[in-house]
């Protein structure tokens, strides 16, 4: 089968083209496993975090991808969830321990970094780690739900939003923009403030029903009751903490942070950043529970995904784009036409 395969870390900038074309075996899958045909695989900033080293993976060489939808091509003698032919999604667990808190457990592996993941034609996981994809998506626009609107709709549940009360955004990419159309349906009394550092994430916000937009300095009409910060950077990190109400909440929906703005954080002032009881919370990996009841909720809206494609062969020019933005929405990889 063909595969993009991650043999090292090393900064992009280093090394433009990280992913290799590879021809090896298929996997087989174990009793418990199906066997996916991949049809599609999302690109999320975490592929960055491992490809550049701040979440290493822990195995080399590694096939990344965790956003993937395809269909089940085989299953293992003990599966009784799915039979060939379905359509699934995998998420970025791909497995843990089952309980509540399984994201938080020291089981947990994650799909395209513990184990192989989507830049591929095929890969295996666990019959509980499979979700079924609901008929409203097709295959590329059911591929960013399986991360970027997973983990976005976890953050929102942390932010302990209610409606009425004001939510933040900072960066308006894959997940930001999902968060943005699922806060509306889930709080529709409640204004949505877009933080973006361009102009075009700016109008994208706009068009998608922000109440308000501005630049990551920029100061919001009134303080805000919690803010969720989908960037890599800590500069929004900092502006967040400014802009919240007392009492209000800051969720960081990301696995890393990158290191190039580091030094703000030696500007942190209590009074002004942390006082008046402010909350910080982070968002650590999504649990089973998390995908399936956002694909519930996501279908119901239903959700639309801005999405732009590329053939698998071109992950690494992918992969460029979603570091240095200018491409709204999420990005896709296209393994196989359906």
């Amino acid at each position: 089968m063909r595969a993009m395969i991650l043999e090292q870390t090393a900064p992009l900038e280093r090394n433009p083209e990280p992913l290799v074309l590879v021809d090896i075996p298929q996997p087989e899958p174990g009793p418990a496993e199906i066997l996916i045909e991949v049809s599609t695989c999302g690109v999320c900033h975490t592929e960055l975090d491992e490809i550049e080293g701040r979440l290493k993976p822990s195995r080399m060489p590694v096939i990344p991808g965790h956003q993937v939808v395809g269909r089940v091509a085989a299953t293992g003698r003990d599966v009784t969830r799915f039979a060939n032919g379905e359509r699934v999604g995998v998420g970025w667990i791909h497995s843990s321990c089952g309980s509540e808190n399984e994201n938080l457990s020291p089981e947990f592996r994650a799909t395209g970094k513990d184990v192989n993941g989507g830049y591929a034609e095929f890969m295996v996981v666990g019959e509980n780690y499979a979700y079924r994809i609901p008929d409203v998506f097709d295959d590329v626009t059911a591929a960013p739900l399986l991360c970027a609107g997973g983990v976005g709709y976890r953050s929102l549940r942390l932010s302990g939003l209610r409606d009425g009360a004001s939510l933040g955004l900072t960066g308006f990419g894959g997940s930001g923009h999902l968060v943005l159309q699922l806060a509306q349906y889930m709080f529709p009394s409640s204004p949505v403030y877009v933080f973006a550092r361009n102009e075009r994430e700016r109008q994208f916000a706009r068009s998608l029903g922000a109440y308000w937009t501005g630049d990551t300095k920029e100061r919001p009409p009134q303080l805000l009751d919690a803010i969720i910060d989908t960037t890599p950077a800590w500069l929004p990190v900092l502006e967040g903490l400014r802009n919240l109400k007392p009492g209000g909440r800051l969720v960081i929906n990301a696995i890393r942070k990158e290191s190039a703005d580091r030094g703000l954080l030696a500007e942190i002032d209590y009074a002004e950043h942390l006082w008046m009881e402010k909350e910080l919370k982070t968002v650590a990996n999504v649990t089973a529970a998390d995908i399936r009841e956002f694909l519930a909720v996501a279908a119901t809206i239903p959700l639309r995904p801005a999405v732009d494609t590329y053939p698998l062969e071109a992950a690494n020019r992918a992969l460029q784009d979603l570091q240095h933005g200018g491409l709204r929405g999420a990005k896709v990889l296209v393994v196989k036409n359906s």
